[in-house]
């Protein structure tokens, strides 16, 4: 099919959701997938064995995983959780097959993940966002009445997703991590570069907090494109309106330039609120049918495809674009 060159990053069912959207419309897809999940299976795989997390990993290999039966029914085999209740309960087969393939070939993540992509047919390629396994570091509000201001420092990426209080600011450790190659030679050839959706700071955010990875993306001539959550993730953004999500990405872009962002039509209150930020960032907004139709909060493959079909074409910075289902303009519309 050809197409863009298309570089999406995130992690989990975000990340999934994009490329089930991104396949639709080129096969010069690459996923960089955030490798700090502690959690599940993937968190006891990470202190077991000297690999990344596998699980973000797999799920984005899966979600590129070809069409015919034989090559739908290995990503179903990766996507498996082993029953029981032994020492193997719970972990996807995937997990496991990945690590062991990094084993055999020598602690080499990036071959393991193109010996995965082979086996499933996967009509792209999937990368770790570093070559080494990260911590997110979080400071968290507390919920002290008498207290408002006090803030805990949560370490680690399931306890950040799980504790009340809504986070102020998140880091990521070791603070300056290796990039592979092959990561940053696919920013730097990117017709665009796609965030989001996903969980705001333990799957967006962090990509932009390696020294590495952000200084390739402010240098990239690529199209930034986001694609902003349906509502807000407990723990993580409790309360957030999609303005807030975009201004909390705006204070980590440091010289990232933003240039489209995507919401879905029905799930923006203050059309004019999320305009204005999105002017703040130097920004298109288009404002699209992406939920899937039966009401619930997830992103819809075909929807959403269409919403980012003219992110490669000539852009108009700074306007709106409404889908086709959005009636009319709205005051404040350029």
């Amino acid at each position: 099919m050809g197409g863009p060159r298309v570089v999406a990053f995130g992690g989990g069912h975000g990340l999934a959701a994009a490329l089930a959207a991104w396949r639709r419309l080129t096969t010069e897809l690459t996923a960089v997938v955030t490798v700090a999940d502690d959690g599940g299976s993937s968190g006891r795989i990470r202190r077991e064995m000297p690999v990344l997390p596998p699980g973000d990993l797999r799920m984005a290999l899966a979600a590129l995983a070809g069409e015919d039966p034989a090559r739908q029914e290995m990503a179903r085999l990766l996507q498996h959780r082993l029953g029981g209740t032994g020492v193997l309960a719970g972990h996807p087969v995937g997990n496991l097959l990945l690590t062991g393939l990094v084993e055999l070939h020598g602690g080499d993540t990036v071959r393991a993940l193109d010996a995965v992509a082979a086996m499933v047919g996967a009509c792209g390629r999937v990368l770790p966002m570093a070559d080494v396994p990260l911590d997110l570091v979080a400071r968290v509000e507390t919920a002290d009445p008498d207290d408002p201001a006090r803030t805990r420092t949560i370490r680690g990426q399931a306890a950040i997703a799980s504790t009340p209080g809504r986070v102020r600011e998140i880091l990521v450790a070791p603070p300056d991590p290796p990039v592979h190659p092959d990561v940053l030679a696919a920013i730097a050839a990117a017709d665009v570069v796609s965030l989001g959706p996903g969980s705001w700071y333990t799957s967006v955010l962090p990509h932009l907090l390696v020294p590495r990875l952000r200084r390739a993306l402010a240098e990239t001539p690529a199209r930034v494109v986001v694609v902003l959550n349906l509502e807000p993730q407990p723990g993580e953004t409790d309360g957030f309106s999609p303005e807030e999500h975009l201004r909390v990405l705006q204070a980590h872009l440091d010289g990232v330039a933003l240039h489209t962002v995507i919401a879905d039509a029905e799930s923006v209150v203050d059309r004019c609120g999320l305009l204005s930020a999105v002017r703040e960032c130097g920004a298109e907004l288009v404002l699209a049918p992406v939920a899937e139709l039966d009401g619930q909060p997830r992103h819809d493959p075909a929807r959403l495809a269409a919403a980012l079909a003219p992110v490669a074409g000539p852009r108009e910075r700074g306007g709106v674009r409404s889908g086709t289902e959005v009636p009319g303009r709205y005051e404040g519309e350029r």
